[in-house]
């Protein structure tokens, strides 16, 4: 069986911006308080969306952040055992590391970067623990703890308790 997307990321110089226009376009809510790898965005200006789902349960979370001296990028993120044997692989192939293994604060959580031939940037999750994957399915955020939401909203933002 194939490694599975396991999430997205939007990146860009200005998240407010970012989490105003896709929380607009969307309907998605930004949680900035679980922290990311500063290697990913600046601190605390990455939204984690939550995974919504079509009725019939498909869907994945990703985030939204950045900040300036960050490069503007969409990217999604493919669930593997192993980062760094899987960049290790992608280099075999023709692709070129651009980023990791990065270890998320706070998270039980590895990303890593390459460039396939092509150059497209393309994303690796693992976790160091156990299973990213199951994690994934009860529910666990790919940053830590979730708090507070932010986006949905003409200016960016709406606060809720924990969610």
């Amino acid at each position: 069986m194939g490694q599975p997307v396991v999430h997205f990321e939007i990146i860009g110089k200005d998240p407010d911006k970012l989490w105003s226009c896709y929380g607009d376009l969307f309907g998605w809510e930004f949680d900035p308080t679980a922290p990311a790898a500063e290697a990913i965005s600046q601190p605390g200006n990455y939204g984690f969306v939550d995974r919504n789902t079509t009725s019939d349960g498909t869907g994945i979370p990703g985030g939204v952040g950045g900040g300036m001296g960050y490069d503007t990028r969409a990217i999604f993120y493919v669930g593997v055992p192993n980062v760094e044997a899987a960049l290790q692989k992608a280099e075999s192939l023709g692709g070129t590391r651009r980023m990791g293994p990065e270890r998320n604060p706070g998270a039980d959580l590895v990303v890593g970067h390459f460039t396939d031939p092509e150059g497209n940037l393309i994303g690796l999750a693992g976790s160091q623990g156990s299973s990213l994957l199951t994690k994934l399915r009860a529910g666990s955020p790919i940053g830590g703890e979730k708090s507070a939401t932010r986006g949905n909203g003409s200016n960016g933002t709406k606060s809720s308790a924990k969610v």
